[in-house]
């Protein structure tokens, strides 16, 4: 039987974690149906022995890739390589899926299959969980988007400062990777940010089906979202904002309020890394602050002045001792609404 759904799973070192991520997936109405695709990304510990149980049970739908370690860019594109399902979904292995949500997602893309609708991407929500606190949040885009519909990005409302498309978010068809030549840097952490922005321009229809698919968990302390590892990492992160930069002319994507949204997504990300910068606040951080502005102007002079023409993208370039000391309050403040560190 032909899968829906291809789940790529990278894993490295998480025998604590993929239990739980794999039996979210373990429903018998659909399994079928998806195709599990465990990439063992240089894994030591036991996560290649307790994916391998799943395997026995589930031969038709659970796969294990094992490869040398490349980092999880790396994993994602040894999972697309092997990916035989309509749809693509990145699942990471501390995550998980809920149960009825997936369903749903299942029979939406069942329904497109067969009728032939070339379904490009489907948005759903996805929920922070932060168990040591009995604390998560939903991060839906109800307002932003028009639900139960094939839509296009024109029919796209406004989106909130916290509200982005992100990998835990998106679903997309197999073939419009492919056709996009859609390759994350090997060793690289953040590309997940690559993943849900580059292959917007090849996305023409478009489905949000408001459910909370994703459970994102948070807590770990060597997480790649940890404040204090986001600082130890930051090289990285201005890496993938350089290739963001680097992967389209935005000024010439033709759809308006696409072209809106990649420039909001591009700033926040500038702004992330600004602010990691200024609140570590060392010579040589605030230097690398200077140097990835300098690099987005000279690249693009007319989306540096779209950008620094916001409030926020003139705050972040700030450089006497007040301006930097608004950066951190600021920053602090956001995450304290935003923020599951």
């Amino acid at each position: 039987m032909q899968k829906v759904l291809s789940v790529i799973i990278p894993v490295y070192n998480m025998e604590k974690y993929i239990r739980q991520c794999l039996e979210s997936l373990m429903i018998r109405e659909i399994l079928d149906k998806i195709e599990i695709l465990v990439v063992l990304d240089g894994s030591t510990d036991r996560s290649e022995e307790i994916a391998m149980e799943y395997v026995a049970a589930h031969p038709d739908s659970v796969r294990v890739i094992s490869k040398p370690n490349g980092g999880h860019g790396s994993a994602i594109n040894t999972g697309m390589d092997h990916a035989a399902g309509e749809y693509v979904k990145v699942l990471d292995s501390d995550d998980w899926l809920d149960a009825y949500s997936l369903q749903r997602v299942l029979q939406l893309l069942r329904e497109m299959v067969n009728d032939g609708t070339g379904l490009d991407m489907v948005i759903s929500n996805y929920v922070y969980e932060k168990p040591s606190v009995h604390k998560h949040k939903v991060m839906s885009y109800s307002i932003a988007i028009p639900k139960d519909k094939i839509i296009t990005w024109r029919d796209f409302r406004h989106f909130r400062v916290s509200q982005n498309l992100l990998m835990h978010s998106i679903i997309y068809r197999t073939k419009l990777l492919r056709d996009c030549g859609l390759r994350l840097p090997e060793h690289t952490f953040y590309v997940d940010n690559l993943y849900a922005y580059n292959p917007l321009p090849y996305v023409k229809k478009i489905y949000y089906l408001d459910v909370n698919l994703y459970r994102y968990y948070i807590g770990r302390d060597d997480q790649s979202v940890n404040e204090a590892i986001m600082t130890k990492r930051i090289d990285q992160q201005i890496k993938v904002n350089k290739l963001m930069i680097d992967s389209y002319d935005l000024m010439n994507i033709k759809d308006f309020k696409l072209r809106k949204y990649m420039i909001k997504y591009l700033a926040m990300m500038l702004i992330v890394s600004s602010a990691l910068l200024v609140n570590e606040g060392s010579p040589e951080s605030l230097k690398k602050r200077d140097e990835l502005w300098n690099y987005l102007r000279n690249k693009n002079i007319i989306l540096y002045n779209i950008i620094n023409r916001r409030r926020l993208g003139k705050v972040m370039q700030m450089k006497r001792k007040s301006g930097q000391k608004i950066i951190i309050h600021g920053y602090h403040i956001f995450n304290r609404i935003y923020g599951f560190n």
